[in-house]
C-alpha cells in the first residue's frame, strides 16, 4: 500500500486525506494545528461561517463547488451527519441590477428563482433565492478528523519549516510515496514552497445565540462589503463580515464589530427576539446580550486562484517524490473542499505513474 503524507489539517487537508484513504492509500496528516485545538489565528477553518453559496468565476471552480454541494447535501440528510448541517432557504441580495441575458451560477441550487422587484428591500437592486445548507464548522472539522482516524488514518502534530522535512520522512513520519500540500496561508512561508501569490483576506464575524433564525441572507454593497446571516443547526448564528486583503491583524476590532452589528440588523431585524421587536424598533443594543463570541480569521487567498498542481521533488536519498499542491482557496475552502480534494487525489494517482500536471482551469 502506497503511503501519502498530507500537510495541513484544515478543511481542505482533512477532505483530501479522506479522499485518498477512500482510494486505498495509507495516509498520514502532519500539522501544527488540529481541529480539537482552541480557536486561534493560526487555524482559519475554525472561523468559517459557513454556508454553501458559490461565487465561482470560472468553470473549474464551479465544478468543484457543485461537487462539494452534492456531497454535503447528501450528508445533511444522513442520520449520522445531519446534525452538522442545516438545510434552509437562502436569500441573496445585490447592490447592482440584474444583467439582462446573464444566467446566474446559483441556478444549480434547489428551488432557485430570481427575486421580483416588488420583493426587494430598499437597499437592494436585484436578488435571488434558493435552498442550500449551512455548516457547523467546528463540529464538522471534528467529524472529518474522527472519520479519518476511524478509517486507519494517522496524525502527527509537528511544525514543518521546509517541505523537505516531510518528503524525507522527518518527525517520525513514514517515508512517503507522495506528499500533498494543503498548507493554506502557510504556503506563503513554507520553505521549498514560499508561494508569494498567497495572501490573507482578513475576516471578522460575531457568533450570536438566536435559534429562531431559520433562514440565510447575504447582501452586497456598492463598496464591495458583504453582510451575511448564517444560522447553524445548533441555534447559533454567524453575523458578518469583512474582506480586507493583506491585513494580518489577529484580533477582533471593536469598531468592526459595531459596524457588522449595524449592517446585520439592517439586513436581518429578526436577530432581535420577536417579543422585543413588537414593543419598539430593534437596535444593536438588543443584539449585544446574545453575543457568544467575536472572532477573526485569515482567509488563505491566492492570486490566480487555487493551486492544483503536481511536481517531482528529489528526496535526500535521491528518490523522486511527487508533491501535489492544493491550497489558495480564500473564503471558499468549505464550499469547494470535496471538489478540490477529488482533483488533488487524481493528481496524486497520476503523479505516482510519473505524470505531472497542472489541473486545467
Amino acid at each position: 500500500m502506497e503511503s501519502i503524507t498530507v500537510l495541513g489539517a484544515g478543511v481542505v487537508g482533512l477532505s483530501t486525506a479522506l479522499q485518498l484513504i477512500e482510494r486505498g492509500f495509507s495516509v498520514t496528516i502532519v500539522a501544527e494545528c488540529l481541529p480539537e485545538d482552541e480557536k486561534s489565528i493560526k487555524y482559519t477553518s475554525h472561523w468559517a461561517g459557513a454556508h454553501h453559496v458559490s461565487m465561482a468565476s470560472d468553470r473549474r471552480q464551479l465544478e468543484m463547488d457543485l461537487a462539494t454541494f452534492e456531497t454535503m447535501w447528501r450528508m445533511s440528510g444522513e442520520p449520522e451527519t445531519e446534525h452538522l448541517f442545516m438545510r434552509l432557504p437562502q436569500l441573496e441580495l445585490y447592490a447592482e441590477p440584474e444583467k439582462a441575458g446573464v444566467e446566474s451560477i446559483l441556478n444549480s441550487y434547489p428551488s432557485y428563482e430570481p427575486v421580483s422587484e416588488k420583493e426587494l428591500p430598499s437597499f437592494a437592486k436585484s436578488g435571488c433565492k434558493f435552498e442550500t445548507i449551512t455548516i457547523d464548522t467546528p463540529n464538522y472539522l471534528l467529524h472529518l478528523m474522527k472519520t479519518f482516524k476511524s478509517k486507519g488514518g494517522n496524525v502527527v502534530r509537528a511544525c514543518v519549516q521546509h517541505i523537505s522535512q516531510v518528503v524525507d520522512g522527518g518527525f517520525g513520519l513514514p517515508k512517503p510515496d507522495a506528499v500533498v500540500v494543503c498548507a493554506g496561508i502557510g504556503a506563503r512561508t513554507l520553505g521549498g514552497v514560499e508561494d508569494k501569490l498567497v495572501y490573507p483576506i482578513r475576516g471578522q464575524t460575531i457568533l450570536v445565540k438566536a435559534p429562531w433564525i431559520k433562514f440565510g441572507r447575504t447582501c452586497g454593497s456598492d463598496d464591495g462589503t458583504w453582510t451575511y446571516i448564517i444560522p447553524r443547526r445548533s441555534g447559533n448564528v454567524i453575523v458578518g463580515g469583512i474582506k480586507i486583503p493583506n491585513d494580518w491583524y489577529p484580533h477582533p476590532l471593536k469598531e468592526v464589530t459595531d459596524d457588522i452589528l449595524k449592517r446585520g440588523l439592517e439586513l436581518c431585524p429578526e436577530l432581535v427576539p420577536e417579543s422585543m421587536r413588537t414593543e419598539t424598533l430593534p437596535t444593536v443594543a438588543d443584539i449585544k446580550p446574545l453575543i457568544i463570541e467575536e472572532g477573526c480569521g485569515l482567509r488563505p487567498a491566492r492570486t490566480g486562484g487555487i493551486r492544483l498542481e503536481s511536481v517531482p521533488m528529489e528526496s535526500r536519498e535521491q528518490k523522486t517524490i511527487p508533491v501535489v499542491f492544493n491550497y489558495g482557496h480564500g473564503g471558499y475552502g468549505f464550499q469547494s473542499s470535496w471538489g478540490s480534494a477529488a482533483i488533488a487525489s487524481d493528481l496524486v494517482v497520476a503523479s505516482l505513474k510519473g505524470v505531472f500536471t497542472v489541473a486545467a482551469a
